[in-house]
């Protein structure tokens, strides 16, 4: 008889966003006449940029001769985008890194979700609340987490609260974790670290000997000065943290999956017996065991990214969802919300009203303006209270949505 993970039995019935598609499915059955504006799973709507198409397009030509044909890939990556990103991502900030420590992936969420997999079972852990909901789930599975308690709250867990109370910056803990994830700008708030900010956490990770899972997804969105684009813009986090970095978000690649993992050669992590072993070389272990790389036609996409005209195109995106984001957080304050994020990230962070709990306030502008955002509560305990929005959506309809909401209040 085969034996289940009891671990996966401790998940909750399912996942968040398969919770609100269910939602919005019988809202559809029931409402057939209503047109749905969706603002809540962060799913963009833009196409690809071209020099992505005319590459890919290239690279199917390629496969059909004996002469240009790629089979099996190194697991690691191509070294034309390894190389593409060392120049780009890195160097361009005075960030010296090795081919060897870049890992290309089919998405940041693989890879934040696996990464666990190389650090035993029963290692601490500290997140911010709210979170991302799939460093959490994907903790649970190894029985890492803990029991759910009554409260919502795993028991191996040390939540790091980011209210409105703190900015949204969670406060150094006051005793030893062995594994703290940061996601910044962060999902699903959108407030970021400034730089002074970020080195306090690095510096409590040298420190501590904690390691950092540093998730950079949104980096590409930054506007201001003072925010970090990568965690190894701070001395000495090559020490202590990796780092996750998607191309989903930055060019339209949530349908195509490529994304990449910075693990440094100096990172370490320890056995029982206190012997010190490079994280780099149990990755690269797992992916040539796991996986079999990204495919040659979707990294010759991503390599494009980084040509001037891919630069220019996917600037112009990402100018796009960000207008899009000024656009609801003014109307949205202009109704009276109280927001926050919108300014270096695509997601807003709105505040329900009158106390409402935030599964509740789903419902009515689900059902009253039609509108579809994701639960705060979703993210975590500190989540409660909050609707996430994303500025992934087409102008047209974010301006309507809060024509709407403004006409609804």
């Amino acid at each position: 008889m085969a034996l289940v993970n009891e671990h996966y039995l401790k998940l909750p019935g399912n996942y968040l966003f398969s919770d609100i598609a269910k939602k919005i499915n019988t809202f559809k059955v029931t409402h057939p006449g209503k047109r749905l504006i969706r603002l809540g799973i962060g799913d963009v709507t833009r196409p690809l940029p071209q020099a992505c198409i005319t590459a890919m397009h290239k690279a199917v030509d390629e496969m059909s001769t004996a002469e240009t044909f790629h089979g099996y890939g190194p697991e690691q990556g191509y070294d034309f985008l390894i190389e593409a990103i060392l120049k780009n991502d890195f160097a361009s900030r005075g960030i010296s890194l090795n081919p060897t420590e870049i890992f290309i992936n089919d998405g940041a969420k693989s890879d934040t979700g696996n990464i666990g997999e190389v650090l035993r079972w029963d290692n601490s852990m500290g997140v911010t609340d709210p979170i991302y909901p799939v460093y959490i789930d994907s903790n649970v599975m190894c029985g890492r987490s803990g029991e759910l308690g009554e409260d919502g709250k795993w028991s191996n867990v040390t939540y790091l609260p980011c209210t409105a109370e703190n900015h949204f910056i969670p406060q150094i803990p006051d005793r030893r974790i062995d594994i703290i994830y940061l996601c910044y700008p962060n999902n699903p708030t959108g407030t970021t670290l400034t730089k002074t900010e970020l080195k306090k956490w690095v510096d409590y990770a040298l420190a501590n000997d904690t390691l950092i899972f540093f998730d950079a997804a949104y980096e590409a969105y930054i506007r201001e000065d003072d925010v970090p684009h990568s965690i190894y813009e701070i001395k000495g986090a090559k020490r202590c943290a990796i780092e996750f970095r998607s191309f989903s978000k930055t060019a339209g690649f949530t349908g195509v999956r490529c994304g990449y993992t910075v693990v440094p050669k100096e990172l370490t992590a320890a056995t029982l017996e206190g012997e010190r072993v490079p994280v780099n070389k149990l990755w690269n272990r797992r992916q040539c065991t796991k996986f079999n790389g990204t495919s040659y036609i979707t990294q010759r996409g991503a390599e494009a990214i980084y040509t001037a005209e891919g630069k220019a195109q996917v600037k112009a995106t990402i100018d796009y969802y960000m207008e899009n984001a000024h656009i609801m957080r003014e109307g949205l304050q202009s109704a009276g919300f109280k927001v926050y994020g919108g300014v270096n990230a695509p997601y807003i962070w709105l505040k329900t009203p009158d106390n409402t709990g935030s599964w509740r306030f789903f419902e009515q502008l689900l059902y009253e303006v039609n509108v579809v955002g994701t639960p705060g509560v979703g993210f975590g305990p500190n989540g409660e209270g909050y609707l996430r929005l994303t500025a992934f959506g087409e102008r047209e309809d974010c301006i309507e949505a809060m024509r709407r909401i403004r006409m609804w209040i």
